[in-house]
């Protein structure tokens, strides 16, 4: 059995689940590597753009909105409060799932605004719910900035399922005469004892 990160089982359940139904699914996921490109504004337009896009039309007020941001010399990039607030209109008629994986990759001066963004487009729109997923460290903050909108549900690896993710992706290797039983016997013992120990 492979083991998939969890998160990207919960979106794919909701994905399933909204399909010919008026609900939509906004996903994104927090990319280490990518952290300062990641912004708070990039981060919900992105959002935006997915809910936007599963719609048969779009609202008059967006495409006013857009406009009137072209019409600005060289053309205007929306600001966040916009961003919200559109967010909030389409997830007042329809409900609306943001998921967000690997908040706690989130460079810690867009943390904030983020979290209080995705607050504030909760608090005007009862039908919107968001999933967040991430490491422990930054569940104080979620429930900080989220208070009273957010239930948490720890979920830990335990060996045998390090063990069996091992197993499945070196079952995988391309190149199985790179590897002798000894070095494999190795990675699937010293890799879970490593990570049960963090």
């Amino acid at each position: 059995m492979l083991i998939r990160d969890p998160s990207s089982l919960v979106i794919d359940k909701l994905c399933d689940w909204a399909k010919g139904q008026n609900v939509a699914v906004a996903c994104f996921y927090l990319d280490f590597a990518s952290q300062k490109a990641q912004s708070p504004n990039r981060i919900l337009s992105s959002l935006l753009r997915q809910v936007v896009g599963g719609l048969e039309t779009i609202p008059a007020k967006i495409l006013q909105t857009f406009r009137d941001q072209d019409m600005v010399i060289g053309g205007r990039k929306l600001g966040l409060c916009e961003i919200v607030e559109m967010l909030q209109d389409i997830s007042s008629s329809r409900p609306v799932f943001i998921c967000i994986d690997a908040v706690d990759e989130c460079m810690t001066q867009y943390q904030t605004k983020l979290l209080d963004s995705l607050k504030k487009v909760v608090q005007n729109s009862p039908s919107t719910r968001i999933f967040l997923a991430g490491r422990s460290h930054v569940r104080d903050q979620v429930e900080k900035h989220l208070a009273g909108r957010v239930v948490a549900v720890p979920i830990t690896l335990t060996k045998d399922d390090i063990t069996r993710f091992l197993r499945a992706k070196l079952e995988e290797d391309t190149t199985p005469d790179a590897m002798d039983k000894g070095l494999e016997e190795d990675i699937l013992k010293s890799i879970p004892e490593t990570v049960s120990e963090m």
